[in-house]
């Protein structure tokens, strides 16, 4: 690399050449620094970034971490890390040589974000939010120390910010959600959308990303194989969240008539145009306005598909059977709503009770005893 003095502008510049990863040799130059130290200072900052020295700031690994992780990603999963790194991470260490980061500059940093407000609500962040910005962190440092050379991760000597677990887990009942579904049928497209999310347990994502040839109306079946975001003012259409989200769910015979009545008011519509050409606001804004109506509680959008489980646990269908349907792995449905199955504990207390050789034994009427009460 060369650094020279530009006497027309009276600033700096600095070419430099290098061999990239394909092995061929190429050169470029940046312009417009004010002093010869900038200049060599950026110029330091290239060089650690083509070789293997990471004494180079935060904000310029982060540049060659988006380089590496990037193209991997769903454009929408980058969206939500780069918002993370570029407005929670990069402000905090960026001028910071990430060789030198210590623990006790992540902890003041996380107590800096504990103590913060969000910008929309006003309201603390989150502890799962808060958790999530810490794991990024980590994250990029772990990047470094596995491919290039960082002597270790300084996140691991600190506690996590934050809470895996995040807000209480909600749901309507059945009758609140018939209640809430009749402040909806003013408008049709509101309707049948909450409809699909409700009987279907589908996600928004995946429900605004619905076209008319995902319906197959004389098998009852609807295809789950995309998901919609809105990325940078751009409807984005991608693959389903995970593998097993891609998957046909059978409806009731009733909302099959409904979604055919539906699909016949759009008249001019395309076979690949999406059925609810809405966004996730707007379905938002539908749910605040109709639970005013009706008095019933408020939940998020996701808390309908708590629904649509909680509806099936209580109708008896098991967790495999769920997990087909929503598209989640058993173990987590086990997991997650585990307090809504019904206990089965006497019945296997019972059966192990027979196994012993004691079949004599009164079996129990559904009372509970408590067990080793002090």
């Amino acid at each position: 690399m060369s650094v020279y003095k530009d006497g027309k502008n009276n600033t700096w510049r600095v070419i430099y050449r290098y061999t990239d990863w394909t092995g061929k040799r190429k050169q470029t130059q940046r312009r417009g620094f004010l002093t010869k130290r900038e200049a060599q200072a950026w110029e330091h900052e290239q060089l650690s970034k083509l070789g293997s020295d990471l004494d180079m700031t935060f904000k310029s690994f982060v540049e060659r971490y988006t380089e590496d992780m990037q193209p991997k990603l769903k454009e929408n999963t980058w969206a939500t890390k780069e918002h993370v790194i570029r407005t929670k991470l990069v402000p905090y260490f960026g001028k910071l040589k990430i060789n030198s980061i210590t623990p006790t500059q992540i902890i003041a940093w996380q107590n800096t974000l504990i103590k913060a407000r969000d910008e929309t609500t006003g309201q603390p962040y989150s502890p799962s939010y808060l958790r999530s910005v810490n794991s990024q962190l980590s994250a990029i440092f772990n990047h470094a120390v596995r491919y290039y050379n960082l002597r270790e991760n300084p996140c691991r000597k600190v506690c996590s910010m934050g809470k895996k677990k995040g807000r209480e887990m909600l749901f309507w009942t059945k009758e609140e959600y018939l209640k809430f579904a009749d402040a909806m049928m003013d408008k049709p497209l509101s309707y049948y959308a909450f409809e699909m999310l409700y009987w279907c347990g589908i996600r928004e994502g995946e429900l605004l990303a619905l076209t008319p040839t995902d319906f197959d109306l004389e098998k009852g079946t609807v295809s789950i194989n995309k998901t919609y975001n809105r990325i940078g003012g751009r409807d984005v259409i991608t693959d389903p969240k995970t593998e097993r989200s891609n998957r046909v769910i059978s409806m009731p015979r009733f909302l099959c008539s409904e979604m055919c009545d539906y699909l016949k008011k759009l008249y001019s519509i395309a076979p690949d145009e999406r059925i609810f050409p809405v966004s996730k606001h707007y379905l938002k804004h539908e749910m605040k306005r109709g639970c005013k109506e009706t008095g019933v509680k408020q939940i998020r959008i996701h808390d309908i598909r708590h629904s649509h489980v909680s509806l099936l646990i209580d109708m008896g269908f098991s967790a495999t059977a769920i997990a087909d349907r929503v598209g989640h792995e058993s173990i987590d449905i086990t997991y997650h709503y585990a307090h809504l199955f019904p206990s089965r504990q006497a019945e296997m207390a019972d059966k192990l009770n027979m196994e012993r050789g004691n079949p004599e034994c009164p079996q129990r009427t559904g009372t509970n005893t408590t067990v080793g009460a002090m």
